[in-house]
């Protein structure tokens, strides 16, 4: 990605965590050699995601070069969501992705999960942000 799309992106994530106290997070490295999910599940342990006070932090998790996307909600989260709120959220972002469009799919998505964080974990008057709005890179 290039600077451009990574200043949308960081965007993205101000605008959702403005009113919630949930945590997005995105991930980025060039290619991922194993189940996808399980590499999602290791960089949102590695980010000490899993540690924010209601477990609701969210990972969009991107291998660019093999084109691996998985979406990772913390316990909180998922528990309140529909069961196919990952999925569609998903397939939003890939509709892009398909299209060359990644910045604008990560942007799609991280705002669809903003809104139910804003729904389910509104902002708290105290509340600080636990998490790095920063994009993390691996590999």
């Amino acid at each position: 990605m290039n600077q451009e799309e990574e200043k949308r992106i960081l965007e993205a994530i101000r605008l959702a965590e403005l009113n919630t106290s949930g945590e997005i997070r995105v991930h980025l490295e060039s290619v991922c050699n194993k189940d996808t999910l399980a590499r999602a599940q290791e960089v949102f342990h590695q980010l000490k995601m899993h540690k924010t006070a209601l477990r609701n932090g969210v990972l969009f998790y991107v291998a660019t070069e093999n084109k691996q996307f998985a979406i990772l909600g913390d316990k909180g989260i998922n528990e309140k969501v529909e069961a196919t709120f990952w999925d569609s959220t998903k397939d939003l972002v890939l509709h892009h992705f398909k299209k060359g469009e990644r910045a604008l799919g990560l942007e799609s998505g991280i705002g669809k999960a903003g809104e139910k964080l804003k729904a389910f974990f509104p902002y708290q008057q105290n509340d600080q942000n636990e998490l790095s709005d920063e994009i993390s890179t691996g590999h």
